[in-house]
């Protein structure tokens, strides 16, 4: 397949996203081509680490490939939009879970579906050139991929507000919010590379390792937690409103553009992963709860029209921003009946 290249080098199983003009953004075909080659990898003995990057500087992932969700979904056909995630969440909880090293180098634009892929493994790199983020309130869904588990995860209330603004997290916030684990310069990355596919061991990523960068959003984090740690989405954007203080209003004006409901749902989603102590399989059915609904009683199809197909970038959205009803959020999220995530090896599931 030429949008992935999966090969074994030295004592690594390789994946290259191989999409730079697209920016590397992720098909249904390459999320099978991960998950099948990394099951036959956990049984192969000569494969003691996996590597995952991506060509091209612009971007390591900068998310999925919507374009034929819309196709479908216009057409009233729901089921492709539910069975890529199905699929999709499925590999990410095997990077998550996986028994051996995973390393991901992560350049450029790490976003929604690149997440997935890229920040769930035990050894995430970023350099000076990652930008972070979990954009899709912007189009109607909300963090997925396991991005609302990192989320909930993150010190105080910056899950809220990486999710609500979709603000973008350099390299020296991606290592404090969980995101990344790492700092490794970026013009030492293809000799890293190249010792871990030879040693088959983590001793090069260990050496090469530098101190972060600062971190933007661990200097406003008193702000961002007094801010964003409302119990709904309604109690957020009202303490935003009537703050006067310029990071507030900037707060305030990324995340009044994007899908009421998704922000609403993402609040709940934190808030109930927190309270439960959720694991990653959790935040993944959660997520799924939303997105098989997402097309059609969300507002998907809309924020995807007026982002790509379009390119309006006036979204007509269902809901106003201190108007979603508690019943309308609770349906957006109640159990999924009929086919749900699930765990196993594909051919199995």
């Amino acid at each position: 397949m030429t949008d992935i290249h999966i090969r074994k080098d030295g004592h690594a199983g390789r994946i290259t996203l191989n999409r730079p003009k697209a920016l590397n953004a992720l098909t249904y075909d390459m999320c099978l081509a991960i998950e099948e080659a990394l099951w036959d990898w956990r049984a192969d003995p000569t494969v003691t680490l996996v590597l995952i990057d991506a060509e091209g500087e612009k971007a390591f992932c900068a998310g999925g490939d919507i374009a034929e969700m819309y196709a479908t979904g216009t057409a009233g056909n729901y089921a492709y939009g539910q069975q890529f995630w199905r699929d999709e969440y499925r590999m990410n909880a095997l990077i998550a879970e996986y028994p051996k090293p995973v390393v991901s180098f992560l350049q450029g634009f790490t976003m929604g579906g690149g997440v997935g892929v890229g920040c769930h493994g035990s050894h995430r790199v970023v350099g000076d050139s990652s930008k972070i983020a979990m954009p899709e309130c912007g189009i109607g869904l909300i963090p997925d991929v396991g991005g609302s588990y990192l989320l909930a995860k993150a010190p105080g209330y910056l899950g809220e507000y990486l999710g609500l603004t979709t603000d973008r997290m350099g390299p020296g916030d991606a290592i404090h919010v969980g995101f990344a684990d790492l700092y490794v310069p970026e013009a030492d990355w293809e000799t890293v590379k190249a010792k871990l596919c030879a040693e088959g061991a983590l001793h090069a990523l260990r050496g090469a390792t530098r101190p972060a960068p600062p971190s933007r959003l661990h200097q406003d984090q008193d702000r961002i937690d007094a801010l964003f740690s409302g119990s709904t989405l309604k109690d957020i954007a009202e303490t935003l409103g009537a703050a006067t203080d310029q990071f507030a209003q900037d707060a305030f004006e990324k995340m009044a553009r994007n899908a009421p409901l998704s922000l609403a749902c993402t609040v709940e989603i934190l808030h109930r992963l927190r309270g439960e102590n959720g694991t990653m399989r959790d935040a993944l059915q959660m997520e799924y709860c939303f997105t098989s609904r997402a097309m059609e009683h969300g507002d998907f199809i809309e924020g995807i029209r007026a982002a790509i197909i379009d390119k309006d970038k006036s979204p007509k959205w269902a809901h106003d921003l201190t108007g979603v009803p508690d019943a309308d959020v609770a349906a957006m999220l109640q159990p999924v009946t009929g086919e749900n995530v699930t765990f196993e090896r594909r051919s199995e599931a």
